[in-house]
């Protein structure tokens, strides 16, 4: 069935459920949004999705998903008013849209004062270095020679971000001089944009905590998980992450619990990190909505973290987040040089019936996240093989 075929009528409203079951709105119809669709109908609800276009990954399995653009203020409203509540495929709803949406009375979490420090880095370093969260040093520059000071402050090489837009390594560079950002710096200046520069972190590991926050301020997170990044691309996680010093664990997710209150986040929370030699870390960055070093919690926790975000947003009692198993391991499908995925799909569940693959609906691009694996145990070391391979099968990066 084609996505044209699969959704709603434009316009038409979604279908409610009886027995006064809300309807969440979710803008954006990505990974994310299609993730929930499993959880809503566990829990009742109804969703609906402003989609990109007719074959959204969203809009392929969500009856009700009307096409529109997130900038699109009129498309967001005629979308967000059959709604009961509104959150968030994405970051990346400009501030005239959610100020609209905030006028016109609508639910929205997380809210725009949260979803800023998600949306602009630097107004993230600014708000988590007044609180006292551990961050990598920092500046805002404007110009090459702000760049310069910074680097001879802190040593070669240095960090640049632009500070709204980017994932997956967009919009960082690793530099070694004020030079190498000379583009980035004359749309800086013809934007009135500084750029946030930061020392590069000479860290051990990467590391996640993930959260869930209601409006009413019930809070509960998940272990905090290990990230494994390959050319800049989160490839697998480990929950929970492996040799851990208690300690540190309990103070990382004392700080994501902190920050969620402090900024007044709604939904799900994921705070990156960095560990670092000595039993310290400090912060990289933070995204409010469901997030890849979560995709686990799907098959190994109690309560996965599309669950999770669905009671959030509507206020509902949050769910136990505690692990079904001793670890969990998820591994990414990235996109590859074939196109047909569902042969390698079957032979993946054939070969290790306990893998639990989740694809996207998402045509195949090199390097692009088309799903995931999850797989659970004992032995670590196994899980790891498992998921891998997996992975790299549905990929076509291997074929036996």
């Amino acid at each position: 069935m084609t996505g044209t075929t699969a959704r709603a009528t434009p316009g038409k409203p979604p279908r409610r459920a009886p027995g006064g079951f809300p309807v969440v709105g979710i803008i954006g119809g990505g990974q994310l949004a299609r993730m929930c669709a499993g959880p809503a109908v566990e829990l009742g609800l109804t969703l609906s999705v402003l989609a990109e276009a007719p074959d959204a990954s969203a809009a392929l399995v969500i009856p009700s998903a009307p096409v529109g653009e997130h900038t699109d203020v009129d498309a967001v409203l005629a979308f967000a008013r059959e709604c009961d509540v509104v959150t968030f495929d994405h970051e990346q709803v400009p501030a005239d849209v959610l100020t609209a949406l905030l006028d016109a009375g609508i639910p929205m979490h997380p809210t725009p004062d949260a979803l800023v420090f998600a949306q602009d880095k630097l107004a993230m370093r600014e708000r988590l270095t007044a609180l006292g969260i551990p961050c990598p040093r920092w500046t805002a520059a404007h110009t090459a020679v702000d760049v310069e000071a910074f680097g001879a402050e802190v040593g070669w090489p240095i960090v640049a971000k632009t500070p709204r837009g980017g994932y997956d390594g967009k919009g960082v560079r690793v530099i070694d001089s004020a030079a190498e950002l000379t583009d980035w710096l004359e749309r800086a200046a013809a934007e009135d944009s500084p750029l946030l520069l930061e020392e590069k972190v000479g860290f051990s590991r990467e590391l996640a905590v993930l959260l869930a926050r209601s409006p009413s301020g019930q809070a509960a997170a998940w272990p905090v998980v290990e990230t494994v990044q390959t050319d800049s691309i989160c490839t697998e996680v480990i929950a929970p992450a492996a040799d851990l010093d208690p300690d540190l664990a309990a103070r990382a997710t004392e700080a994501g619990l902190r920050i969620a209150g402090e900024l007044g986040v709604t939904g799900v929370l994921a705070v990156e990190l960095f560990e670092l030699p000595g039993g310290e870390f400090v912060v990289n960055e933070l995204a409010m909505r469901p997030h890849n070093s979560g995709h686990w919690s799907m098959d190994g926790a109690i309560t996965g973290q599309f669950e999770q975000h669905l009671r959030a947003v509507l206020d509902l009692p949050l769910g136990s987040p505690k692990p079904r198993h001793r670890w969990t391991v998820m591994g990414n499908i990235l996109g590859g040089e074939h196109p047909e995925l569902y042969p390698a799909y079957r032979h993946v569940m054939a070969r290790d019936p306990e893998i639990k693959a989740h694809l996207y609906g998402k045509g195949v691009r090199p390097g692009r996240k088309i799903g995931h694996v999850n797989v659970s145990g004992d032995d670590l070391a196994d899980l790891r093989e498992r998921a891998r391979h997996a992975a790299d099968y549905i990929e076509g990066a291997i074929t036996e």
